[in-house]
């Protein structure tokens, strides 16, 4: 692993060794996983391998990040199943004519994205909604491969609820082939064997791959993926891939298709994104290299355009094998240019193969992989954290099992943003007292009351969201001043943030109204956006200057000298048998500090 940044390394043979041999890995990895996340998107594993070369090969090119590598994703490809899911499963041409456009879609949304330089705003969506999302994902990835792994064709079609499905596929579906689910349970244990002797002893990572090689190697051995009498061989296999480079082709355009997965297109660009930059970004973390989101989002609808034109799954940046390739030293992006290529080479000499390879087997892997998608630590780490962010996991996990998955993190998102908005609009007002000892402190119940000066402290957002809080604790001051004829008011406004015109507004009135009953407003610990909006809307043409008091100085309060001011102004006139005294006292300026 290197640490030194990308952009000042010199490329050299140490780099060049390093690279191929990181593509290498990774591309042992791709091959597995291109054909299983193309079954997970109910598309001809080809598909996968095509999208592990084209998409990968553009976004390494194009790209920002010197170890991210692209291709197909699990959680894209149960997005695409889900958006697909309106069409036949039998009419294969319209299904892969689907995806293809489906492709080119996100690539437009994604390029669109990095066009108006909107890449940063995925940083704003909440970690809990990623996190809940991938715990549905992973749950809707197991439940999709439980038919494959028992040997049994899945009942029901796409129009009906995936928890439907599995019910039908269980208990009214198929017999369990016993060969198939052994197949399976084999590839489960040992893929956890061989990963865990991977982390002991430091091995390559190409556990998954050597594991579908011995199972694929053991079922051929033991006869199950021969073909016997009537042509059938004892479990499902994928079948004879064509060897073959993805060529260019142009995907039919249907207005009734672009409706139906409009939506679904949005929802991928943008979890693609995420996905992408959130790797992007870890990885960077350890490598200390500068990223450039936009470039990166520009790369990502660039591969995913391209791929759409090379009938490609669309893709993502994949987290398994950008750390796969990370960890095998990868220096720069031509690591991702060299797994491409090797993947291609595999496609056009190992593709006859692909017939020995048994579809329980491939299942085994992806329940591994879904298991391996819900990271159990951060999760209960989610949950415990706060009510906001456990119902922010639950409910996006809930919309991926109950809504769809493709729907899942845009509702995430949008219950973020409501919840969040109270939280933010939560406005706070505490009183504050000038003790006898000449502190300022908040005001205690045995603190004797004051007619004289009256000091508030505000604290939050002041905006549109908080203006009902706001207009609250106005107009309990009013009340509150008039009560005690007290004459002059303090309000500490450092910790006031985001000022609008709505609250501007409400402040306005609430001064102007001040003014006519004789009561003096300071506003002390003025910020300088607080004070730029009060000079565009020209307050000091109708209220004095001298009675704001800005933050100027952290060693010289301004809440002090608005205390200071406040004394020296009532001088004989303080009447008040609480402070009376601070009338002297008040020009000690060693006296006043703010706690």
């Amino acid at each position: 692993m290197t640490t030194t940044r990308a952009s000042t390394l010199r490329y050299d043979w140490n780099s060049g060794r390093r690279d191929l041999l990181a593509g290498l890995t990774v591309a042992a990895i791709s091959l597995p996983q291109g054909m299983a996340y193309a079954l997970i998107a109910g598309v001809d594993p080809r598909f996968g391998l095509y999208s592990a070369i084209v998409v990968t090969l553009v976004a390494s090119l194009l790209g920002s990040s010197s170890h991210l590598v692209n291709g197909p994703t699990s959680a894209i490809s149960l997005v695409v199943f889900s958006a697909l899911a309106f069409l036949d499963p039998n009419d294969t041409t319209s299904l892969y004519e689907a995806m293809f456009l489906l492709g080119v879609m996100v690539g437009i949304v994604q390029i669109g994205i990095a066009v108006f330089r909107l890449g940063d705003l995925t940083r704003y969506i909440s970690e809990s909604v990623i996190i809940g999302f991938m715990a549905g994902a992973a749950v809707l990835l197991a439940i999709g491969q439980i038919g494959n792994a028992l040997g049994v064709r899945e009942k029901g079609d796409g129009h009906q609820h995936v928890l439907y499905r599995l019910w039908l596929t269980l208990f009214h579906g198929d017999h369990v082939n016993l060969k198939a689910l052994a197949v399976s349970a084999s590839a489960i244990v040992l893929a956890l064997l061989l990963r865990r002797a991977v982390r002991r002893y430091r091995l390559p990572q190409i556990d998954m791959f050597v594991t579908l090689l011995v199972v694929s190697a053991a079922a051929w051995a033991l006869g199950w993926s021969e073909r016997g009498e009537g042509g059938h061989t004892a479990i499902a296999v994928i079948g004879t891939l064509r060897a073959g480079l993805p060529t260019p082709h142009i995907p039919v355009i249907r207005w009734s298709w672009i409706g139906q997965l409009s939506s679904s297109a949005v929802a991928i660009a943008f979890l693609g994104l995420l996905e992408a930059l959130s790797i992007a970004k870890s990885i960077a973390h350890h490598t200390h290299q500068s990223l450039d989101y936009n470039r990166q989002c520009l790369a990502e609808g660039a591969a995913n355009l391209v791929g759409g034109f090379f009938r490609c799954l669309p893709g993502s940046g994949s987290l398994s094998r950008s750390a796969i390739n990370f960890q095998a030293g990868a220096q720069t992006r031509v690591s991702g240019v060299v797994s491409a290529v090797v993947v291609a080479l595999a496609v056009l000499v190992l593709a006859p193969l692909t017939r020995y390879i048994p579809k329980p087997a491939l299942a085994g892997l992806l329940l591994v992989t879904a298991l391996r998608l819900i990271d159990v630590e951060r999760l209960r780490y989610t949950l415990r954290a706060s009510r906001y962010d456990a119902g922010l996991v639950v409910a996006t996990t809930a919309a991926a099992l109950l809504v769809g998955v493709e729907f899942s993190i845009l509702i995430g998102v949008a219950l973020s943003i409501l919840l969040f908005v109270p939280r933010a609009a939560r406005l706070k007002a505490r009183e504050l007292v000038v003790t006898e000892e000449g502190v300022v402190r908040e005001r205690l119940p045995e603190d004797p009351p004051c007619s004289a000066v009256a000091l508030w402290d505000f604290e939050g957002e002041f905006f549109f969201g908080a203006a009902p809080e706001l207009d609250r604790y106005l107009d309990a001051l009013e009340a509150h001043t008039s009560e005690r004829g007290i004459r002059y008011l303090v309000l500490r406004f450092k910790r006031v943030r985001n000022p609008d015109v709505v609250c501007i507004e409400r402040l306005e009135h609430f001064l102007r109204d001040a003014q006519r009953k004789g009561l003096v407003v300071l506003l002390a610990g003025v910020r300088p956006d607080f004070q730029e909006v009060c000079q565009r809307l020209r307050f000091t043409t109708w209220y004095p200057a001298e009675r704001f008091f800005p933050e100027e100085d952290e060693n010289w309060s301004a809440t002090v000298r608005a205390v200071r001011y406040a004394y020296a102004h009532l001088g004989d006139r303080n009447t008040c048998t609480h402070c009376s005294d601070r009338v002297d006292a008040a020009r000690n300026s060693a006296l006043y500090y703010l706690v």
